[in-house]
């Protein structure tokens, strides 16, 4: 027998190994910021997807099958988003849990509605986000202009006759998420002072605290990652403001604190009513602790993915993902989270945001009378 021969016997006893054990497991994806400056909240994500998967595979898997869990990294960056989209789609994943900037989930959305992936995202609130009536498309969070609207009210309530500057970095989500904090002050009679952007990465804020400064600014909105509203708090301090911080829910994760240290204090961010303390959570954040795991942000909000999706198909008796997404969207979901159901658009119909504040320990909590 030729090498060459040879070779393609080989090749084809291999193909053939790789493709039986493929036709024995079910491609699954968790997506997002694996690394770069948003890593904290891919580890949440992969953490909640990890455990997901494990659980399922210890109760059988699904129709028959175990899971095969692919983690795709992104760094926020929408042009690598979009590649990772495309890698899974080739890799014949059909469902993904991600990702988790805005301007990551818009570019692979469309990648995956091509290859016939269906895609929940546990974190991306942009609005456009479900708004471009995509089939594939649902997201287990709230929507900015949901989110802007509780931040507007807490401003209205408690800093009428302030000044307020709002900042955004000009993403999806920043920018959008400012916009929508703009729009719901403006329309309850309260005009900010500045509004301004910056440059997603940027490290020297020294400019804009000084114009901070110079207009009395009492609070200072940020719609942005935690890392940039960590070093403008920082800075602020460095000039001797005191001026109040407050951004969203990129702001849920303990690696703000480590930025900040005890100058975190006083800090206000919004996010949903904390899924830890739900009894419907008791047991899995149970499980994530004894493994070390504290299961905050959005942890918790990617296993709720898995279990609607996994849900959806034991009831529809196929991964097929236009199946699933009828199934899903016909019916109401018992998660992790709480009980969840969808509207045409991919969003839910329970929403709500609350007003958490930082302490100087390094912790964070939900405010009562926000």
């Amino acid at each position: 027998m030729t090498r060459l021969r040879l070779a393609t016997v080989a090749f084809a006893a291999l193909f053939g190994l790789s493709a039986n054990a493929s036709a024995q497991t079910i491609p699954v994806a968790v997506a997002g910021p694996m690394t770069g400056g948003e890593s904290a909240f891919g580890r949440q994500m992969r953490n909640g997807a990890e455990l997901a998967a494990a659980d399922l595979n210890a109760a059988g898997g699904l129709l028959g099958k175990k899971l095969a869990l692919q983690v795709g990294d992104d760094g926020c960056d929408p042009k690598q988003a979009r590649s990772v989209a495309e890698k899974l789609v080739n890799d014949g994943v059909t469902f993904v849990a991600g990702h988790y900037c805005s301007s990551s989930s818009i570019p692979a959305s469309e990648a995956y509605a091509d290859g016939n992936v269906l895609q929940i995202t546990p974190a991306s609130t942009a609005v456009a986000f479900t708004e471009r009536k995509l089939w594939n498309v649902l997201r287990v969070c709230g929507r900015d202009d949901q989110q802007g609207g509780t931040a507007a009210a807490y401003l209205l309530k408690h800093y009428k006759g302030k000044n307020i500057a709002i900042l955004n970095d000009k993403t999806s989500y920043g920018k959008g998420l400012a916009d929508e904090v703009k729009k719901a002050l403006n329309a309850g009679g309260m005009q900010e002072k500045l509004f301004e952007s910056y440059n997603k990465g940027d490290k020297d804020f020294n400019s804009i605290v000084s114009r901070l400064k110079l207009n009395n600014i009492d609070l200072v909105y940020v719609g942005g990652y935690h890392q940039e509203a960590g070093l403008i708090l920082r800075q602020m301090r460095d000039q001797g403001l005191k001026t109040i911080l407050m951004a969203g829910d990129a702001m849920n994760d303990k690696e703000f604190a480590s930025i900040t240290g005890p100058l975190a204090a006083g800090t206000l961010f919004t996010f949903g009513p904390d899924p830890r303390n739900k009894p419907t959570a008791k047991a899995i954040v149970e499980k994530f602790k004894a493994k070390g795991i504290d299961p905050e942000g959005y942890t918790l909000y990617t296993y709720a993915a898995f279990q609607i999706w996994s849900d959806a198909v034991k009831k529809a008796g196929t991964t097929d993902p236009q199946k699933v997404m009828a199934t899903i969207k016909a019916g109401e979901w018992d998660t992790v989270i709480g009980p969840l159901s969808f509207d045409d658009k991919g969003d839910i119909k329970q929403t709500g945001y609350v007003v958490y504040q930082w302490d100087d320990k390094g912790n964070y909590a939900e405010l009562p009378n926000g």
